[in-house]
């Protein structure tokens, strides 16, 4: 019988070790209250967008864009005044494979070395809860148009290691390559990309 007990002590250990760590409460919570009014940077460090094609028909193909920077001026009480302004280094832009990267940055799709930078600067924000539309102008190989990101707020708090008030949201949307003048390769290499974005904003 002690052994028994033994064991089921020994078994319920990690179980109880997982329960405790579940317990703890992380610094960042979906709690738009913890926002103060002001003008946040973007935390390039953790934000990224991903973006997915259809290669060929056979496969979806995703990549990343990384290095942001910009700003987010908001006030939790007056959200639909919110003004996002975020640029992005076309030579930010990469796959898992080093021989396409290279070739992203010519020509044939970015272009990097002629227009350097893809930004985002809003227009309008139109706000349901903590979600919200956020209409803007995108500014990508040289050509601006309108593009709209459905919005959702992830969470907001204090980093532990910056002790700076940090929050984040996460975005979709949908352009089309042709719309900015990237369109060699269609239909191969879909003209339609989607794109997924997790922004991280940080007090100054």
């Amino acid at each position: 019988m002690r052994v028994l007990i033994a064991v089921a002590l020994l078994a319920a250990t990690p179980l109880a070790a997982y329960a405790a760590q579940q317990a703890v409460q992380l610094p960042g919570q979906p709690d738009t209250a913890r926002i103060a009014a002001g003008t946040y940077a973007v935390d390039g460090g953790h934000t990224q967008v991903s973006y997915t094609v259809d290669h060929f028909g056979f496969s979806k193909f995703t990549g990343q864009a990384g290095g942001a920077t910009g700003t987010l001026a908001i006030d939790p009480k007056k959200p639909a005044d919110a003004k996002l302004d975020v640029t992005i280094p076309a030579s930010g832009i990469v796959t898992t494979v080093k021989a396409l990267d290279e070739h992203l940055g010519t020509a044939d799709f970015f272009d990097a070395a002629k227009y350097p930078d893809i930004r985002f600067i809003s227009t309008s924000v139109a706000v349901q809860g903590t979600s919200a539309r956020i209409t803007g102008n995108l500014t990508l190989h040289g050509v601006t148009r309108p593009v709209v990101l459905d919005t959702k707020f992830v969470g907001a708090g204090d980093n532990p290691m910056t002790k700076k008030l940090n929050f984040g949201f996460s975005a979709t949307a949908k352009i089309k390559r042709s719309d900015f003048g990237m369109d060699k390769y269609v239909p191969f290499v879909s003209d339609e990309v989607a794109l997924e974005i997790n922004a991280a904003f940080t007090a100054q």
